[in-house]
């Protein structure tokens, strides 16, 4: 059991033998939720890695589309 420390901005670090154990990467987005008093966390699918995306088919352009919506939406 590892102990963390939330900062001021509310973030919190996931120690590094963790996010190489479970292959948790920068940039991964995430899901998270409350459970039974537990706050719960788990890695959504990247749209470059779901079968059947097209990912590896579409055109430039539509890639771009795609990864510039995706950066709007961390901002």
């Amino acid at each position: 059991m590892k102990k963390i420390a939330i900062t001021r901005k509310s973030q919190v670090t996931i120690p590094a033998e963790i996010r190489k154990k479970l292959g948790l990467e920068e940039g991964m987005r995430v899901t998270v939720w409350e459970e039974k008093g537990r706050v719960v966390m788990k890695p959504l699918p990247s749209i470059l890695s779901l079968g059947g995306s097209g990912a590896g088919k579409a055109a430039p352009g539509e890639m771009k589309k795609m990864l510039d919506k995706l950066r709007e939406e961390d901002l």
